[in-house]
Order: C-alpha cells, then structure tokens, then sequence
C-alpha cells in the first residue's frame, strides 16, 4: 500500500473565470511551451529526416521567455487534487474524478427533471472543479519539465514529483484510476464513456514522467508506482464497456481515445496496445472520420464546426506522433483511396491561414477564440518541411486566456517531447 504524505492539497478555483489571470496566462504559455517540443522532436521520431536546426532555433527563441515563466509560476503551486473538491452530485467517492455533460441544461419545463441537450451551448453552473485541477496539474507538471529539460536545475524535479506522488501515489489523495463518475447528465446517467475525453490532459503528464525518468533524484520506485497506475488506468480504458464505447464512438471522442491509450501505453512499454492504435488508426479513425478532400464531416456536422475541425485534426496529428517510431511511419501513410494526415492538414490549413475563407458555418460560441497556434501546424511543418506552416504558427496566439480553448488544447508544452 502506498504510504500516506502530509502534502497539503490548496483549494482551487471552482470555475475557469475564478482563475487568477495570470495563472490563465500561464495555461496559455506553458501551451505553447507544448508545441515547442513537437517540433523538435518530429525529425526522429516522424521518420522525416534530420531536424532543421532553424525549426529548434526559431521555436525556442519564440517560447523560451514564456516557458521560464510559467515554471516560476509552477514552482508557488501546492498541489489539489479531487479530494480538494466534493461533487454533490457525484455518484462517486471522494477519489473519483467527476464532471458533467457541457451542453446539458435544466429544462424550463421541467426544472427540478431530468436535464435536457443543447448542442454546443455550456452550461455555466456545471460542476468543473475536477477538470479544471486535472489541466492545472497538467500545467505544473509541464512547466516544471519543461524548465527541467531547458536548465537541468534539480528544483523543478523535485516540484513535479510532489505533484505527482499527491495525484498517484499518496493515499490521501490520489485519483482512482478510473473514469466511472465522468460527464454525468443530471436525472440521466452517473456517467459516461464520453467523459473519457476528460483526460486527455493526463497525456502530456505521462511524457513529463518518461522525461523525469532519467532525472537524477528521481526515485525508481516513485516511477514504478506511478507506471503502475498509469497502467491499471489503460487496464480500464480498454475493457471497462465506458472504455469500449468510447473508442467505438464516431468522432473526435474516439480519436482522442486512441491518443490517451497510446501515450499511456508509450509510458508503461504496452507494445501490443500500440499496435493496436496503429491498426485503429489506420482502419478506423482515418477511413471512417476523414473526406476525401481531408475534412471531417461528422465535426463539420455539428455546431461548432470550426472548433471541432481543429481540435480532431490536433489529437489526430498527435496519434500520429506518439505511434510514430523508425519502425512505423505513419506520418507517410495513407489509405487505399487516398486518405492522410497530411491531407488533413492541407484541407484546414487554408482555413487557419485566412479564417474569412471558410465556406462552413460560423461556431455557436468561441468562433472569435480560434485559431491560435495549432500543433498540427508545428508536427507538419517539420514532418513535411513546410515552412509557410511553420510561419503561420509563428504568427498565431501562442498564450490563449479563453477557457474552452485551453480545454481543447491538451498539448501544450513541446519542451517535453524533446526526449
């Protein structure tokens, strides 16, 4: 059993707007901190060929002030986990994670019934406690390995390893790893495989912990413990039937599923799972989610077309990375009638670049928050040496303060990549 830690959890905010501006700048920096490690990376693990050394230069002399910052930042967090925060509503104990279905709201005629669905449109007064401390812990521990991989200072591993023993490790406060209690709908379900989108911040915490890996000072069986649950949270993913649902499910939820389960099985050395996500990629989340003209009509579908067509083409592009090794390439792989993830970028690319030419609908909300500074771009530039697309990532918004954009944005710090 894992021992118990006197770690004090601090209370955190409740809403993205109760949080402190600057901690919200930091969300947006250390996001673009994310992305500085994509590029570097690409060259050997995308099978493109020797990085440029302008790729390296340009991104670190864009993000390195920022990253710096936001770990100082880091550095004053004490960590909350969700024994900070008890759901009323909850099913669930106080280990397990909990949220609620964004777009269901009371129904007027029937306030005290079961909710009712209004696609696109958030509901405010949703519980939020849990996934806004899961993507600040995401935040912290990014920061800190990022700072760690930029200055080898002993300080930021010794910040991240208190953050991360209190949401693995210690008894009093560690998560369940499980999503049963996840996007909930009130008077209609205690959860849902959906909700398993909720954890796609934990992939960049599964790279810090490959990263502090090899960290002096870093305790081997801290990292076995939490390789384990890591581990046992894959174990549920792939045969809990929320798991199973939601990589069954038809769009940007199953290639976010994909994404999750190959980071996850990336830090534990599951072989036969990421085999498996290079077959779902192949024969499933590109012929059955992409056009032939590199769109996504099941997001161009929905009311936020725009929104939805970039967060799918970034977790997509990030499936491709993370299962991309000198034995598999998927960078270059295409489907029978012609299908890529270099198709997908080119089709939204025109889109991100002069945002007025989209021929599609406008989002019901957030239309004015996008684009910012796109993975996809930054993974294709180098991938495909396409310095135009380097470029308008340069240009776009590397530090978004809008909650729904650092939502959709679970990679964020490219620092970490650069293992």
């Amino acid at each position: 059993m894992p021992q118990q830690s006197n770690t004090r959890l601090a209370s955190g905010p409740t809403k993205f707007e109760d949080t402190p501006k600057p901690l919200l700048r930091s969300i947006g920096g250390l996001k673009t901190g994310m992305l500085l490690a994509i590029v570097l990376v690409l060259g050997a693990g995308s099978g493109a060929g020797n990085r440029q050394n302008w790729d390296k230069r340009a991104v670190v002399e864009v993000l390195r002030e920022q990253v710096l910052t936001d770990a100082a930042w880091a550095l004053s967090q004490e960590p909350v986990t969700v024994t900070a925060s008890i759901a009323a509503r909850s099913a669930g104990g106080k280990h397990d994670f909990y949220s609620e279905g964004d777009y269901w709201w009371p129904d007027p005629d029937n306030p005290e019934g079961p909710y009712i669905q209004r696609d696109g449109m958030t509901n405010p007064d949703n519980f939020v406690a849990h996934r806004l401390a899961m993507i600040r812990f995401s935040r912290i521990v990014g920061a800190l390995v990022s700072a760690y991989t930029l200055t080898g200072e002993q300080q930021y591993v010794n910040h991240a390893r208190k953050h991360l023993r209190a949401w693995f490790i210690e008894a009093d406060n560690r998560m369940n790893p499980s999503l049963l209690y996840a996007q909930a709908i009130k008077g209609r379900v205690t959860g849902r495989g959906i909700g398993i989108i909720d954890t796609i911040h934990l992939v960049e915490v599964a790279q810090g912990v490959r990263v502090l890996e090899a960290a002096p000072g870093m305790p081997r069986e801290e990292v076995a413990a939490i390789k384990d649950w890591f581990a046992q949270y894959l174990g549920w993913l792939t045969t809990h039937p929320y798991g199973q649902a939601e990589m069954n499910w038809k769009n940007n939820h199953a290639t976010c599923w994909v994404m999750q389960v190959a980071a996850f099985a990336r830090l534990t050395g599951n072989q036969e799972i990421l085999e498996f996500c290079r077959k779902r990629f192949k024969e499933v989340l590109l012929p059955k989610q992409m056009a032939p003209d590199g769109s996504f009509p099941l997001e161009l579908a929905r009311t936020k077309p725009y929104g939805y067509s970039l967060f799918n083409l970034d977790a997509m592009t990030m499936v491709v990375f993370l299962l991309s090794d000198q034995n598999h390439n998927l960078w270059n792989y295409q489907t029978p009638d012609g299908k890529s993830i270099r198709k997908g970028i080119e089709f939204l690319y025109p889109y991100v670049k002069n945002k007025g030419s989209w021929p599609y609908q406008e989002d019901v909300m957030y239309w004015d928050q996008w684009p910012v500074a796109h993975p996809f771009l930054l993974f294709g530039a180098q991938a495909y040496k396409q310095d135009a697309w380097f470029e308008t990532w340069k240009g776009l918004e590397h530090a978004p303060e809008e909650d729904e954009v650092i939502r959709n944005l679970p990679i964020r710090y490219p620092l970490i990549w650069l293992n």
